[in-house]
């Protein structure tokens, strides 16, 4: 049985050569295209609901971070694989905080959105070098009961976690937990070190997958 695919792109020409990309992949089936989240979730209450939804974020009436978020929290068996051609720090990790299980830009090759889709569908995730840094850590959900514990975070580092998951700036963040910016520049040292990442970025798919973010 092969799975099912929405494109969701305002851009008629892109979503058109996607689906005519994507058809061509074994076991995938492109069922419908839409031009905005809003249409997207008109075809879903209609029942029709695909495995996959590769989604672009810059759209009119209902845009890709609303639209995942949408998703995440009326359908969360839907897998968001967002496609944009940006590739600002906020717009990456505001997709992963609001469920994209993967990110790529526009520009990618097709066999690198091959990878994406095998990788969504059988492992639940695909994280590109470039949005990551790293994915492949010693620390998984696998082997860790209670990755909060094991990492030995506290309660700021914590919040600090949660806080950097969305899209304030650290500024922002030093005013929501009511401490200087020098404060929380040690918070985001201290988690950096903890969770051997680099990156915002980083920091967000790792709190993503062992759940910190929640």
């Amino acid at each position: 049985m092969k799975t099912t695919i929405a494109i969701v792109d305002d851009h008629e020409l892109m979503a058109k050569a996607l689906s005519g990309l994507v058809q061509k992949y074994e076991n995938y089936e492109v069922i419908y295209e839409a031009n905005n989240g809003r249409e997207l979730l008109n075809r879903i209450k209609l029942k029709m609901v695909p495995d996959v939804v590769l989604l672009d974020i810059s759209m009119p009436e209902m845009d890709g971070f609303e639209t995942a978020l949408w998703l995440k929290n009326n359908y969360p068996e839907v897998k968001v694989l967002a496609l944009s051609m940006n590739d600002k720090e906020d717009s990456i990790v505001g997709m992963l905080r609001n469920g994209a299980r993967g990110y790529l830009l526009k520009g990618c090759k097709p066999f690198e959105l091959k990878q994406a889709l095998d990788a969504i569908v059988q492992k639940g995730f695909y994280y590109t070098e470039f949005v990551t840094g790293q994915l492949i850590k010693s620390l998984t959900l696998e082997t860790l009961q209670n990755p909060q514990d094991a990492l030995r975070l506290n309660e700021r580092e914590k919040e600090f976690i949660k806080w950097a998951c969305s899209d304030l700036t650290y500024a922002d963040i030093a005013e929501k937990m009511c401490v200087s910016p020098r404060t929380v520049n040690g918070y985001r040292e201290s988690v950096f070190q903890k969770l051997n990442v680099k990156s915002r970025q980083t920091l967000a798919m790792e709190a993503v997958r062992l759940r910190l973010n929640e």
